[in-house]
């Protein structure tokens, strides 16, 4: 009975660096998320903390593993895909998309970002229904998934995309009247109204954004410790707590995957 008890302790003993080594084999947890991104974390640009749900979970899966860890912003999907792919980080995190699916492994989301329109305060639109019609440009931060949304699925509007998805741009081109609406994260836009009187943020969304971890194509035991960290994320109220901390608006809890 002892010998057997003893063999159970010894396979517990054993998860964490089995884990720690599937993760972080230079001893650290390293994790990239979106620089302009707030649903995901900001950075402070005095101290350099991170903050927010990517901040949060990172650091819960590196308690869990019993490992340092750093968070990193990139600019943009593709750097933070790239640097999954490349091993240079070990997890990531970006909005799930098919196409990206083909890339990299995504977890089940943790987020729900809602997508919908900013638009000039005396524009016409009042719904995300009334924004696909002929003769309405829309902006888009290229590459961002509301832009490979739209792209699937937009019937007469034209997309005019942002390189950069830089929204001093897309508020430079809403003034001059070059585009009609620009499409992005609620959070980010009811930013940005909230600071400019002459814009408004629809009350409705065109897109509810699955915001989720990635690791490399292939990680199956990888992925797995990250669902159930996120599984125990939404159960202890980790996930709820950090969208408060954060102040963040417009995002919620996603619901456990049936």
């Amino acid at each position: 009975m002892l010998h057997h008890l003893a063999g159970i302790l010894m396979v517990l003993l054993m998860e964490v660096p089995v884990a720690a080594g599937e993760f972080a084999s230079t001893g650290t947890l390293r994790a990239t998320f979106l620089a302009v991104n707030p649903v995901q974390a900001t950075t402070d640009p005095s101290t350099g903390e991170v903050r927010g749900p990517a901040a949060d979970l990172t650091r819960e899966l590196a308690r869990r593993l019993g490992v340092p860890f750093t968070i990193t912003g990139v600019g943009g999907v593709p750097a933070v895909i790239e640097s999954v792919k490349s091993g240079a980080a070990d997890i990531g995190f970006i909005a799930f998309d098919p196409i990206r699916a083909v890339e990299v492994e995504f977890s089940q989301p943790y987020l729900l970002a809602f997508n919908t329109y900013l638009v000039p305060m005396e524009s016409p639109i009042q719904s995300v229904a009334e924004v696909d019609r002929l003769g309405i440009r829309i902006g888009v931060g290229r590459g961002d998934v509301a832009d490979l949304f739209l792209s699937r699925t937009l019937k007469h509007a034209a997309l005019r995309r942002n390189p950069a998805g830089n929204l001093s741009v897309a508020l430079l081109q809403l003034a001059a009247g070059e585009i009609d609406a620009y499409a992005a994260n609620r959070t980010r836009l009811l930013e940005v109204a909230t600071n400019r009187p002459g814009l408004r943020v629809l009350p409705d969304n065109f897109l509810d954004v699955q915001q989720a971890i990635v690791v490399p194509k292939g990680s199956t035991e990888r992925l797995a410790i990250v669902n159930r960290l996120i599984d125990d994320a939404r159960a202890t109220g980790l996930i709820q707590a950090a969208i408060d901390r954060a102040k963040l608006l417009g995002v919620a809890v996603a619901p456990k995957r049936q």
